[in-house]
């Protein structure tokens, strides 16, 4: 890897750029505004003059249509590429030929294919980080931090039942501890009728039932699995719930509430809780402060009293790790290898749904 203990700009907050100026690049200027302590938005470097000049006019930061010339006036940390998924490899490169830290958008590339090709051509810089923000998550980081001390005994079994694709197999692999082992997959797909009262537009003016994808597939590791589970949209709608099972050789955890066995003849239950201040008399601004399980805290809002979302917490979290991995070579918060592993096992999942057999994932150049 690179260096990047000499980076110029060590002190200060965490400076960034993003290309591209579609919905999620919203979200890092929307973190930078909130948090200006922690972070500063250089600017957006777009495609036309006139997304420019709204990009501007609506976020209030500099825009430019050349990333050199952005490059030239604003020095960053590090860069973020929110671009199309086609053309997202292509300016990677780009960025890593000018020795700019990156951390792109997910997913890294479209296919297979254009996955080796990436790694063949960045991955050995060692300048790539990639903005899976769902491991972050603070229930999924408190859920982790819980399974860390064991208290499942060795875990054989994740369900995920909440996000799509590429971010559902990131939590599969964080729950199970999978790193890049070869994986057998088979997915079938069923189309159900169901009501859908919300989308990225909003809610909707009425309760027309419509047909959507539910997805399910088996993610098979040998000495764990990991089961698949999603519907079109449901992330966005709330009469379909967000669901994690992890089992272990000696308990379970069921979304937040966790049933294990301490000792013979000794079966204990208990629940992660969120505790949130400005509910009912607390007179302090609504926001989490952290998360625990009556016994320990397993998880602390590092942005407490910024009252973000939880969603805006996670992807703070691959910021921050991000710039104090160029800054002071700490470790990496996502590298380009684990993100190119989630898509390869999203692809697989696809093209089990297509053929009807089961496919099989391989070690690939990024496992090495």
């Amino acid at each position: 890897m690179n260096d990047l203990t000499t980076h110029p700009h060590k002190h200060g907050p965490i400076r960034f750029g993003v290309i591209g100026s579609g919905y999620r690049t919203g979200a890092f200027v929307r973190i930078a505004e909130r948090l200006p302590d922690r972070f500063t938005c250089e600017g957006v470097v777009t495609r036309t003059e006139a997304r420019a000049d709204e990009i501007l006019e609506n976020w209030q930061v500099p825009a430019y249509t050349d990333l050199g010339t952005f490059l030239e006036r604003h020095p960053v940390d590090f860069m973020i590429t929110s671009t199309p998924i086609s053309v997202t490899p292509d300016v990677i490169a780009d960025l890593v030929g000018r020795e700019v830290p990156v951390l792109a958008e997910t997913p890294p590339a479209k296919d297979v294919e254009s996955l080796r090709s990436l790694w063949s051509t960045v991955g050995g810089s060692g300048l790539v980080q990639v903005a899976e923000q769902y491991p972050f998550a603070p229930g999924n980081a408190a859920r982790r931090a819980l399974l860390d001390t064991d208290v499942l005994g060795r875990v054989t079994w994740a369900e995920v039942s909440s996000t799509q694709w590429y971010h559902a197999v990131a939590l599969l692999r964080q729950m199970l501890g999978i790193g890049f082992e070869p994986a057998t997959v088979s997915a079938r797909t069923f189309t159900l009728p169901v009501v859908d009262p919300q989308t990225r537009a909003g809610w909707a003016e009425d309760l027309k039932v419509v047909d959507r994808s539910t997805t399910v597939a088996t993610l098979d590791f040998g000495d764990r699995v990991g089961l698949y589970d999603y519907t079109d949209n449901q992330v966005r709608n709330p009469v379909r719930a967000n669901r994690m099972v992890v089992r272990g050789t000696h308990g379970e955890l069921v979304d937040d509430h966790l049933t294990r066995l301490a000792g013979p003849k000794t079966p204990l239950e208990s629940d992660l809780r969120r505790l949130r201040t400005g509910e009912y008399l607390d007179f302090e601004a609504p926001d989490l402060y952290q998360i625990g399980d009556g016994a320990q805290v397993l998880y602390r809002n590092p942005y407490y009293g910024a009252c973000l979302s939880e969603e805006d917490i996670a992807v703070g979290t691959v910021m921050e790790r991000t710039g104090h991995w160029v800054r002071d070579n700490a470790e990496p918060p996502y590298p380009l290898a684990s993100a190119a592993q989630d898509q390869l096992i999203a692809l697989a999942i696809k093209e089990s749904v297509r053929t009807g057999t089961e496919v099989r994932t391989d070690a690939e150049p990024w496992a090495r």
